[in-house]
Order: structure tokens, then C-alpha cells, then sequence
């Protein structure tokens, strides 16, 4: 068995604003973080930065049920040996919730991350409101209060080595996997971003889906998608494959695809990928197309300051209800896109952890891909801004709303009803929004408002004004 490097042995360091150079066809990858390679100091060699890193033993204490392995389940067979999961983008806003989760509920978890959100951070002149210890602290903490090792796997999984000896070395039955660049916005900042989301979540998913079909071809995926595929079509959207009847022929296929940026488009080609591979290899994958996400505390999260997950509230990263929460707290109008009238699905952070513990514990069959609508209410922009207004005023706070202009390429009015009822037949139970959870959110953003940065509030990339130049300052 190789052994780790430890990541605490090399330096690290937010690289600079990287230009272009002339003519250069690798700049994709550079602009973002001079590849991966970035995250190390010079002084770490080549097989150092190759290599996964902590990796320690995985003894899962101290649980009175053990979800079974894919073999066990197939088998009728119980043991005491849990099922793995390996959580790629564990350090993500939903990876690290759903990698406490998945430990706490007794499966010995891996986390798979290169680290790359928070580069962004450093990039962009971007912060969490809330404060984050590094990932290597986070996994020492949650040992120390429960008694759970997480395996860390520091790496790219575009590089297909280091996936690889991922894969052999932890042997997972499930992989969850988070670990793509995941905003809209990120994407349309310029040419450069736009292939880095692109060459990053295709070719990573890829890689994942060529581990799992050498190594782990009992290993079932777990995808993160995203409501976005769909677009807004002025049908109800279902959940992955429509019935249709054209002259005289009916046949089920999979639903039209509208994605409104390179990320969604990123996530579509995923889809389609992952759909081949079911079928060409034989591999069972399920597609959770989740919905906007929002919050900030589940249980695990909340059993101390060390575990505490990151609050994204820029432009770039934050979502619409976490955003205007944030801007109530801190006396800014709420920044409505337009007419308001854009409507999206969305869901409880606290939903997203349940959903793909459903997905893992009932796993598709061998050569099965199957698409769950992950989200439990609809909302539009006007719908939030009144919510967090009345919410506002409860706490004291006097919440204005103005309309800005859009910076997106989207219809402001339009039809949406998108079917969600799978996840409710596995058992989801929904944390629908509420008073208290918005009055929970609103005093986690007035706790920490001294850490907010108004200048990141309003948006700054415009999906028509995107151009091949980089942009190297804070966005």
C-alpha cells in the first residue's frame, strides 16, 4: 500500500492572479488554480502532490446498526462491517453536512476534495460569513467528539492516478459526489472560468465514472445535479424521463434539457455520461437534480464551532434566500433580479443530508439510472423577499426590496411545476421553511454581520457581457 504525505507538510498559499499567456491552449485549468498542483508549495515533490493524504485507519465506533455493504444487501447477508461512502467534495457546503451525516449515522465515510472552493475564496477576495477551520481541524474534531474517523483524500479527481488509488485503497460501495465547481455565476465571470467549470465537472465525473467501472464496479454513484437542466419550460417538468406519443409512436425518454449557463450545461453533459455508462457498463447510478439549497445548521454541524459549515452570501456563490437573509441583517435592500417572478425549487440543507442517505441506503440496480427531483417547496424571488421581510420585521429589522437590473439570461415570469414525489416514496421527510428556521438564519447573520463585506452583496458578472479576457481582480 502507498504511503500518505501528509498535506501539513507542505505549504500552502493562495496562488496570484494568473494572466494568460499568448496563444496558450492549457489556460484553462491555470487561470483558476495553476491546476492543482497550486494547493503545494514548490518544495513538495511530484509524487507528494500525486498522492492522497491522510490516510487513517477507519474504525466506525460505537453504532447499534450498521448499513449493509452493496454485497450484504444483494446477499441477505448481515455484518457488522459497515458500508462505505466516499463523500467527493467533502468540503463543500453540502459535502461536509452530508459527510457528518453519513459518519453519525454509522457508514465509514471518505472525503475526497482538492480544497479548490476555498482557492476561489482567495481568488476573488470572497469570505464565508461564518468561520470555517481548515478541513485536516474539522475531521480531528468530529474524532474527538464522536470517536469517527473520516479518511481525507486531499487531491484532484481530474487526475485520474490519484482517483484511482482512492478507489483501491478505500473500496467504497457508494460515492457521493459533490466535487464540482457548482455556481452559475462562477462560470460566466469569463472565458477562462467558463472552461475550467466545464473541463472540471466533465472530465472529473468521468474519471469518477472510469474508477468505479475498473475498480468498484459494485460501487453505486451518487450524483449531485441540479433543477437547472431542466430550465423553465412552460410544461411540468418530471423527474428525469417524460412519455411521449408522436405519430402514432409512444416512447419514454429522457426530459428536454435547457440549461442557462456553462455550469448547468456542465451538469446536463454529466447526465448524459452517466446515462451511457449505465448502459454501456452496466454501472447503477442515481441523479439527484437538487434544488436551491439554503440554511446552515444540521445536527452534526451544530455540535461545535470547529465543525461549522460555510455561509456563502457574494454574488458569485451565495444563493437567493441565504443572501437576503444576510442583507436584512445588515440594512441592505434585498437585490431582486428583475420582475422577481423567477421561480426554482428548493430545499432545507437539513433535506439534502436526508435525500442522499435515502439514495444510498435504497441503491439503483446494476445498469439502472434513475432521477429524483431533489427539493420540497417552490418559491419565487418575490416569494422570498416577502418572507424574509416578515421575518425582518419580527426580529426589529426594517427589510427593504429593490429590483436590480438582471444580470442573467432567464425568463423574470413564467410557468414552473416540477414533480418531486420519489425521495417522499423512499421517506424523505421535509424541513419545510418556516419562521423559526428563518428567524434561525436571520440571527446567525446578525450574529456575524461584522464579518460581511457589502461590497460583495450586489452582482457583478453578467451573462451577456462575458469575454475571452480574464478577469484576474476581485469580482
Amino acid at each position: 500500500m502507498r504511503m500518505a504525505h501528509l498535506v501539513t507538510n507542505c505549504s500552502f498559499s493562495p496562488s496570484p492572479a494568473v494572466k494568460a499567456p499568448s496563444g496558450s491552449t492549457s489556460y484553462c485549468r491555470n487561470v483558476v488554480l495553476q491546476s492543482s498542483k497550486s494547493l503545494f508549495s514548490k518544495s513538495c515533490s511530484l509524487k507528494q502532490r500525486k498522492s492522497y493524504v491522510t490516510r487513517a485507519s477507519a474504525a466506525v465506533q460505537g453504532q447499534t446498526q450498521t448499513p449493509l455493504t452493496s454485497s450484504q444487501e444483494s446477499s441477505g447477508h448481515s455484518s457488522s462491517k459497515a458500508k462505505k461512502v466516499m463523500v467527493i467534495g467533502g468540503d463543500g457546503y453540502c459535502g461536509w453536512a452530508t459527510a457528518l451525516h453519513l459518519s453519525n449515522k454509522g457508514y465509514e465515510v471518505a472525503i475526497v476534495d482538492n480544497l479548490v472552493r476555498r482557492l476561489f475564496d482567495h481568488q476573488l477576495g470572497l469570505d464565508s460569513l461564518t468561520p470555517i477551520t481548515s478541513i485536516q481541524d474539522r475531521v480531528r474534531r468530529w474524532k474527538a467528539l464522536t470517536g469517527k474517523t473520516i479518511q481525507l483524500y486531499i487531491g484532484d479527481i481530474c487526475d485520474f492516478e490519484f482517483l484511482s488509488e482512492g478507489f483501491k485503497s478505500f473500496e467504497p460501495d457508494a460515492a457521493v459526489h459533490f466535487g464540482e465547481q457548482r455556481s452559475a455565476p462562477y462560470s460566466m465571470i469569463d472565458r477562462s472560468r467558463a472552461v475550467y467549470t466545464q473541463h472540471n465537472n466533465v472530465i472529473g465525473t468521468l474519471n469518477v465514472l472510469f474508477a468505479i467501472k475498473e475498480y468498484c464496479e459494485e460501487c453505486h454513484l451518487v450524483k449531485l445535479g441540479t433543477m437547472g437542466e431542466y430550465g423553465t419550460p412552460n410544461i411540468d417538468i418530471e423527474e428525469g424521463f417524460i412519455t411521449i406519443t408522436h405519430n402514432g409512436r409512444t416512447d419514454t425518454l429522457p426530459y428536454p434539457k435547457q440549461a442557462s449557463s456553462f455550469y448547468h450545461l456542465s451538469k446536463v453533459h454529466d447526465s448524459h455520461n452517466i446515462a451511457f455508462t449505465c448502459k454501456a457498463w452496466g454501472i447503477r447510478a442515481t441523479d439527484l437534480n437538487q434544488g436551491v439549497v439554503y440554511g446552515l445548521r444540521t445536527d452534526e454541524t451544530a455540535m461545535h464551532e470547529e465543525l461549522s459549515n460555510r455561509f456563502d452570501y457574494d454574488g458569485v456563490f451565495g444563493t437567493a434566500l441565504n443572501r437576503f437573509c444576510v442583507q436584512a441583517a445588515v440594512g441592505h435592500p434585498l437585490t431582486v433580479y428583475g420582475k422577481g417572478g423567477q421561480t426554482r425549487g428548493y430545499l432545507d440543507i437539513r433535506d439534502t443530508v436526508q435525500c442522499v442517505e435515502l439514495a444510498i441506503a435504497n441503491p439503483a440496480k446494476p445498469g439502472e439510472f434513475r432521477v429524483f427531483n431533489q427539493f420540497t417547496e417552490q418559491f419565487s424571488v418575490n416569494d422570498l423577499a416577502k418572507l424574509v421581510t416578515a421575518a425582518g420585521a419580527k426580529l426589529g429589522l426594517d427589510v427593504q426590496t429593490k429590483s436590480v437590473p438582471n444580470p442573467r439570461v432567464e425568463a423574470e415570469e413564467h410557468y414552473y411545476n416540477a414533480k418531486h414525489t420519489k425521495l417522499i416514496e423512499l421517506g424523505l421527510v421535509p424541513h419545510l421553511l418556516s419562521d423559526s428556521l428563518l428567524d434561525s438564519v436571520l440571527n446567525f447573520a446578525i450574529q456575524y454581520k461584522d464579518r460581511v463585506d457589502t461590497t460583495q452583496i450586489m452582482p457583478s458578472v453578467s451573462w451577456k457581457k462575458i469575454g475571452a479576457k480574464p478577469r484576474t481582480v476581485s469580482v
